[in-house]
């Protein structure tokens, strides 16, 4: 079921890609970021900091990566989770790129527990006003040795200028949910 959402939710994107326009949306794709992050899950709640960033490397193409680390609370553990992937964007209207981004990532829970997944999501980013902009992008990840699950990740950048920003970010996935906020430098 979960699968068949996605499936038709990129199916449903489609169309946007194709009509899109070659206008310029104005929206970079070139920024550092880091700040805090929380994880809640049924199975405990863990919080950490985390560093991310993201390069244009065509006008349509853009790599990205980011870093977490986390303390698990109430005990002595923590873990890591790496993320590197490559993503397309086009414009389809003055003001908002179509999004879609491929990852590899990779988990650390320590003591020899690590496994390797990817995740796959796809949406809209847009310049709500020109101190404002926000996404909603729908994914799917799999970790290899977990089953794979669907999310949705709803984001906003607050902008002080045309450098700077407070970017918050949530992702929510099957009742677990990840949240960031902290300051983005864009160039």
């Amino acid at each position: 079921m979960k699968r068949s959402l996605i499936a038709l939710a990129l199916v449903a994107a489609l169309p946007f890609a194709a009509s899109a326009q070659d206008a310029k949306s104005g929206l970079s794709y070139n920024y550092v970021q880091g700040g805090y992050v929380s994880t809640n899950t049924d199975a405990g709640d863990a919080d950490g900091w985390a560093l991310g960033g993201s390069v244009a490397v065509h006008p349509n193409v853009h790599l990205f990566g980011s870093y977490t680390s986390q303390n698990v609370d109430g005990v002595n553990a923590d873990f890591d989770q790496w993320r590197v992937g490559a993503g397309y964007n086009k414009s389809f209207s003055p003001k908002a790129d179509f999004v879609a981004n491929v990852a590899y990532e990779k988990y650390d829970l320590g003591g020899g527990l690590d496994f390797d997944g990817y995740s796959a999501e796809a949406g809209v980013r847009g310049a709500l006003t020109p101190m404002l902009e926000g996404y909603a992008l729908l994914g799917y990840e799999d970790g290899g040795d977990f089953d794979g699950d669907a999310y949705g990740r709803l984001g906003a950048q607050v902008k002080f200028n045309q450098s700077w920003g407070v970017v918050a970010d949530v992702k929510i996935a099957d009742g677990d949910t990840q949240w960031f906020v902290g300051p983005r430098i864009t160039w």
